[in-house]
Protein backbone atom coordinates (compact mmCIF):
# COMPACT_ATOMS: atom_id res chain seq x y z
CA UNK A 1 0.00 0.00 0.00
CA UNK A 2 1.56 3.02 -0.96
CA UNK A 3 2.07 5.56 1.77
CA UNK A 4 2.74 9.59 1.99
CA UNK A 5 3.02 11.04 5.14
CA UNK A 6 1.87 14.34 5.47
CA UNK A 7 3.58 17.13 8.74
CA UNK A 8 3.60 20.24 9.89
CA UNK A 9 0.89 22.27 9.52
CA UNK A 10 -0.37 24.34 12.37
CA UNK A 11 -1.73 27.66 13.12
CA UNK A 12 0.19 30.69 12.21
CA UNK A 13 -0.51 34.75 11.54
CA UNK A 14 -1.18 35.87 8.74
CA UNK A 15 2.46 37.33 7.40
CA UNK A 16 4.04 33.70 9.18
CA UNK A 17 6.07 30.84 7.27
CA UNK A 18 4.96 27.26 7.98
CA UNK A 19 6.60 23.79 6.55
CA UNK A 20 5.17 20.87 5.77
CA UNK A 21 6.52 17.51 4.88
CA UNK A 22 5.62 14.67 2.98
CA UNK A 23 7.58 11.09 3.80
CA UNK A 24 6.93 8.16 1.87
CA UNK A 25 8.68 4.79 0.34
CA UNK A 26 12.09 5.38 -1.46
CA UNK A 27 10.16 3.35 -4.49
CA UNK A 28 8.03 5.78 -4.93
CA UNK A 29 9.95 8.71 -4.00
CA UNK A 30 12.34 8.27 -6.43
CA UNK A 31 10.32 7.88 -9.55
CA UNK A 32 7.41 9.99 -9.59
CA UNK A 33 6.59 13.71 -9.44
CA UNK A 34 5.52 14.98 -6.21
CA UNK A 35 2.57 17.20 -5.67
CA UNK A 36 1.29 19.00 -2.62
CA UNK A 37 -2.83 19.61 -2.75
CA UNK A 38 -5.29 21.54 -0.47
CA UNK A 39 -8.60 21.38 0.36
CA UNK A 40 -10.37 24.30 2.23
CA UNK A 41 -14.18 24.16 3.32
CA UNK A 42 -16.53 24.19 0.59
CA UNK A 43 -13.95 23.72 -1.99
CA UNK A 44 -12.44 21.73 -4.29
CA UNK A 45 -8.92 20.18 -3.57
CA UNK A 46 -6.70 21.80 -5.46
CA UNK A 47 -2.74 21.62 -6.50
CA UNK A 48 -0.48 24.09 -5.23
CA UNK A 49 3.05 22.51 -6.25
CA UNK A 50 4.71 20.14 -7.53
CA UNK A 51 8.52 18.51 -8.38
CA UNK A 52 9.40 16.43 -10.37
CA UNK A 53 12.15 12.98 -9.56
CA UNK A 54 14.57 14.93 -11.52
CA UNK A 55 14.08 18.40 -9.29
CA UNK A 56 11.94 20.49 -11.87
CA UNK A 57 9.40 22.32 -9.86
CA UNK A 58 5.98 24.07 -10.75
CA UNK A 59 4.04 26.17 -9.10
CA UNK A 60 0.18 27.37 -8.84
CA UNK A 61 -0.25 31.10 -9.79
CA UNK A 62 -1.82 31.74 -6.41
CA UNK A 63 1.18 30.43 -4.24
CA UNK A 64 4.04 31.80 -7.16
CA UNK A 65 6.38 33.93 -5.15
CA UNK A 66 5.92 32.69 -1.59
CA UNK A 67 5.80 28.93 -1.41
CA UNK A 68 9.16 27.06 -1.98
CA UNK A 69 8.82 22.94 -2.76
CA UNK A 70 12.07 20.80 -2.43
CA UNK A 71 13.26 16.99 -1.94
CA UNK A 72 15.64 15.55 0.41
CA UNK A 73 16.79 12.16 -1.43
CA UNK A 74 18.58 10.96 1.76
CA UNK A 75 15.16 11.24 3.47
CA UNK A 76 12.66 10.42 0.72
CA UNK A 77 10.72 13.69 1.74
CA UNK A 78 9.01 16.32 -0.02
CA UNK A 79 8.84 19.94 1.82
CA UNK A 80 6.87 23.48 1.43
CA UNK A 81 8.07 25.75 2.78
CA UNK A 82 5.34 28.75 2.85
CA UNK A 83 5.94 32.03 3.99
CA UNK A 84 3.90 35.43 3.78
CA UNK A 85 0.73 33.07 4.37
CA UNK A 86 -2.48 34.55 3.77
CA UNK A 87 -5.65 33.61 5.95
CA UNK A 88 -7.05 32.04 2.41
CA UNK A 89 -4.13 29.84 2.38
CA UNK A 90 -6.29 28.01 5.18
CA UNK A 91 -6.87 24.61 4.45
CA UNK A 92 -6.11 20.76 4.94
CA UNK A 93 -2.77 20.37 2.80
CA UNK A 94 -2.01 16.85 1.58
CA UNK A 95 0.52 14.87 -0.40
CA UNK A 96 0.39 12.69 -3.11
CA UNK A 97 2.07 11.60 -6.72
CA UNK A 98 0.49 13.91 -9.33
CA UNK A 99 -0.34 12.08 -12.28
CA UNK A 100 1.63 13.26 -15.50
CA UNK A 101 3.53 15.54 -13.02
CA UNK A 102 0.92 17.80 -12.74
CA UNK A 103 -2.76 16.23 -12.09
CA UNK A 104 -4.94 14.99 -10.05
CA UNK A 105 -3.32 12.62 -7.20
CA UNK A 106 -2.54 9.27 -8.15
CA UNK A 107 -3.14 7.54 -4.58
CA UNK A 108 -5.53 7.24 -1.44
CA UNK A 109 -5.21 10.54 0.26
CA UNK A 110 -3.76 10.42 3.89
CA UNK A 111 -5.03 12.56 6.73
CA UNK A 112 -3.25 15.83 5.32
CA UNK A 113 -2.17 17.97 7.78
CA UNK A 114 -4.06 21.57 8.51
CA UNK A 115 -2.72 25.11 7.77
CA UNK A 116 -4.89 28.20 9.59
CA UNK A 117 -3.93 30.90 9.32
CA UNK A 118 -5.51 33.48 11.41
CA UNK A 119 -4.87 36.68 13.86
Amino acid sequence: QVQLVESGGGLVQPGGSLRLSCETSRSIFSVNAIGWYRQAPGNQRELVAAIRSGGVTRYADFVKGRFTISRDSAKNTVYLQMNSLKPEDTAVYYCNVADGGWGPGLYNWGQGTQVTVSS
